[in-house]
């Protein structure tokens, strides 16, 4: 299997922890935008979709798989925006019912988990380095529909850059799932960059599942009143 794609993976996790050293709210902001952005376009394309079928009896034929593309790439991004913003939900009462130091040494044991299961589905041919008969995986998958070549089944490129580049009419699926391994791959940088907060105590744990306890001592007050 070639490994340019890891080459190019690992620049682009370089280049992003460059970019969030030096500008992290641009950054940061840039993630959410790119988040809002997808769940725009979802409800733009639905809520078009309905008027277009029930106002003009038309519509757009690849709309059910443009929004199920998009929905994947919310999910598989969300992933890990999720940890880095300390937002999955998750059940706490075993960290809270024990030690500190236990505690985080549990959280510890959660964020490598977490990393190891985000190489594990990027790429899984490092563990016959421990003895186990197992490979593929997302950058394989991936590199095989970039060798193949064969386009997704009602998105297409629009007629100008068809004419521009010589293109098939039908959108790459390469280029659909090229969210796979950037997904996964951010998902391990996110669990490392966690893992690392959580040894050195900028961070309690990887999931945060007291939002309920926060909130009724937020609102304790209006809840009297």
């Amino acid at each position: 299997m070639a490994h340019w794609p890891h080459l190019y993976l690992l620049i682009f996790i370089i280049v992003l922890w460059l970019l969030e050293k030096r500008f992290p709210k641009v950054m940061e902001r840039a993630e959410e935008n790119l988040l809002i952005i997808i769940i725009s376009s979802i409800m733009a394309v639905s809520f078009g979709q309905v008027i277009a079928r029930y106002g003009f009896n038309t519509g757009w034929d690849a709309a059910l798989e443009f929004n199920m593309v998009a929905f994947s790439w919310l999910i598989l991004l969300g992933m890990s925006y999720g940890i880095k913003t300390n937002l999955h939900l998750g059940v706490d009462i075993v960290l809270n019912a024990v030690p500190k130091r236990i505690a985080k040494i549990l959280s510890l044991i959660g964020a490598a988990a977490a990393m190891l299961y985000g190489l594990i589905l990027l790429d899984s041919t490092w563990l016959a380095m421990l003895g186990v008969d197992v490979s593929g995986g997302a950058i394989e998958y991936w590199l095989k529909m970039f060798k193949i070549g064969i386009g997704s089944e009602e998105l297409r490129y629009p007629e100008f850059v068809q004419e521009m580049f010589g293109l098939r009419p039908r959108v790459h699926r390469w280029i659909v799932l090229v969210v796979l391994p950037i997904s996964l791959a951010l998902l391990s940088y996110r669990s490392l960059q966690a893992f690392v907060d959580i040894a050195r105590d900028k961070r309690g744990m990887l999931i945060s599942g007291h939002e309920a306890q926060d909130l009724v001592k937020e609102n304790q007050n209006v809840l009297k009143d």
